[in-house]
């Protein structure tokens, strides 16, 4: 049984992100699955995983925000920012000997939830907008090559 079931109440309707919020629920049931083994280094290994996968997450989610002029992104970073120094102090304690992947765990299900429903719900309408702006520029010049094509066999 997974530690933590994803549920569609967590989607934002932005696909990547969607998919990226997944990857890291999956991160927190690999820990759960590798404690079982007492495997310090696959602990270890998955602990750092997390925090890898995570601050890569947070860097490609920042730059949506930027690029869809969410008004909020200085804000949105520092939460970031200080959730990576968090998960940095559980690593150093884990380095030190000190059992803390349930609490971790535990802490990343909590933040992980709130930040979803609240902090992240709060800039996909940006994104979303940014989205689908450039999915109809894009769509428009395609339209306006093949008929530049067309034009140029046929004109």
């Amino acid at each position: 049984m997974a530690y933590w079931d994803w549920s569609p109440s967590y989607e934002l309707g932005i696909n990547v992100i969607d998919k990226q919020h997944q990857r890291i629920v999956e991160y927190i049931n690999e820990l759960q699955d590798v404690l079982k083994t007492r495997d310090k280094e696959r602990i270890a290994a998955t602990i750092v995983g997390i925090a890898d996968y995570t601050v890569s997450h947070f860097a490609f989610e920042e730059s949506l925000m930027s690029e869809a002029g969410y008004p909020m992104l200085a804000p949105h970073k520092k939460v970031h920012e200080a959730f990576i120094q968090t998960v940095g102090k559980y690593q150093s304690a884990f380095r030190e000997g000190n059992d803390i992947t349930g609490q971790l765990m535990a802490e990343l299900q909590i933040w992980l939830t709130h930040h979803i429903l609240n902090d992240d719900k709060d800039y996909s309408p940006f994104v979303k907008k940014m989205l689908e702006d450039k999915a109809r520029v894009s769509s428009i010049q395609r339209t306006a090559k093949k008929k530049s094509w067309f034009a140029r066999l046929f004109g």
